[in-house]
């Protein structure tokens, strides 16, 4: 009996080494895809790679670094060019969806602290759908074959079967909600079966109230300090660089929170659909 049951534990082990052999295999094999395909996963694989080593540098080494980063990469330079600054911020808004520790919703931060709650508002939607764009245009490429390869073609299934469902319901519901990470959204949108016109519209329906809630947080921010444009990092208290600083770092945890909660509930909800199904009759 003992022989027995070391020789079953020694069978599961086998096979469990050997799925997760199978597994790596699998994430190396890029023979079925063309190269333009693998060059947008590698680009993936990059982005995951840079976003992580941000993200402990923001919460290891510098708790200033992404309030730096943000006033001297972002609002100091759209605010002196004027006018002009508007097509860099675009652009910004559009590059920013590409670096994953800096989600959109700190950026458009920076929007009121620029162009105060109502213009700011406006000039964050237009941002919004820039970044919208980008994201679900590279997920779209190269995205959805990477995701394959991570949680399985089952998964996505299960993700486009509730988008055929529910559409651009979801897609506005989940921008709404301010605190739901818009790029992962955007990317999310890329990989799954949904048209490109329904989820422009969505996204434009559903970033009004987030765009116009960040731009007044960012404005509210500004005017707690009275401060001038542009900013002067030399000349700026310490407290009030360390207190703002506090202010980004809990949107980002917050947007990081969210993002977590995101994915164990896509965990649940996929083993319980496919509970489901295994229970159906053929």
């Amino acid at each position: 009996m003992e022989q027995k049951n070391k020789t079953s534990v020694n069978n599961e082990k086998q096979a469990f080494s050997i799925r997760i052999k199978n597994y790596i295999k699998n994430l190396l094999d890029f023979s079925n895809y063309d190269t333009k395909t693998i060059l947008y996963i590698i680009l993936f694989i990059v982005l995951i790679i840079a976003s992580l080593i941000l993200l402990f540098f923001i919460f290891f080494v510098d708790n200033t670094i992404l309030y730096r980063f943000v006033v001297e990469f972002f609002v100091n330079p759209v605010y002196k060019l004027g006018i002009i600054g508007i097509f860099l911020f675009i652009a910004i808004m559009a590059i920013q969806g590409l670096i994953v520790p800096l989600p959109s919703e700190i950026v458009l931060l920076g929007t009121g602290m620029i162009w105060g709650w109502f213009y700011g508002g406006i000039m964050g939607i237009i941002g919004s759908m820039a970044a919208a764009l980008l994201c679900y245009y590279i997920s779209r490429r190269g995205g959805r074959p990477l995701a394959e390869k991570f949680i399985g073609t089952k998964a996505i299934d299960i993700a486009d079967n509730f988008i055929g469902k529910h559409g651009m319901k979801a897609i506005i519901i989940t921008r709404f909600i301010p605190f739901i990470p818009f790029d992962v959204i955007s990317y999310t949108s890329g990989l799954v079966d949904i048209d490109v016109k329904k989820y422009s519209i969505g996204t434009l329906i559903g970033s009004i109230f987030r765009a116009f809630f960040y731009a007044t947080l960012g404005a509210l921010l500004f005017m707690r300090y009275n401060l001038e444009l542009p900013l002067d990092f030399d000349t700026l208290p310490l407290s009030v660089i360390v207190d703002q600083s506090n202010y980004f770092n809990i949107i980002l945890m917050i947007i990081l929170a969210s993002l977590a909660l995101m994915i164990i509930f896509y965990y649940i909800l996929i083993k319980k659909l496919e509970k489901k199904r295994s229970q159906k009759p053929e």
